[in-house]
């Protein structure tokens, strides 16, 4: 029972390569990233001429630090690499 709760705990961060706790910390890091960019485009929702490419910056450096991460890291085709 220990080891089924353990992994359902470690499973996930391990095909990333993290442990649990630099999972959490990178979970943690990257869900304030997501609140700024919210409230960027909150803003710019708006006031158009506030945040004008803020929240997209956000989304793309955080796609560019994820989509190569761990055993299940899928391939993007080249053509949605250029709409970004």
């Amino acid at each position: 029972m220990t080891t089924l709760f353990s992994k359902l705990f470690t499973s996930h961060p391990a095909k990333v390569g993290e442990t649990y706790f630099s999972h959490m910390a990178f979970a943690a890091w990257f869900s304030s990233r997501l609140l700024m960019a919210a409230g960027a485009a909150l803003v710019h929702a708006f006031l158009p001429f506030l945040f004008e490419t803020t929240a997209s910056r956000i989304v793309r450096e955080l796609y560019e630090r994820t989509h190569n991460r761990g055993s299940h890291a899928v391939k993007e085709p080249q053509a949605l690499l250029d709409r970004a």
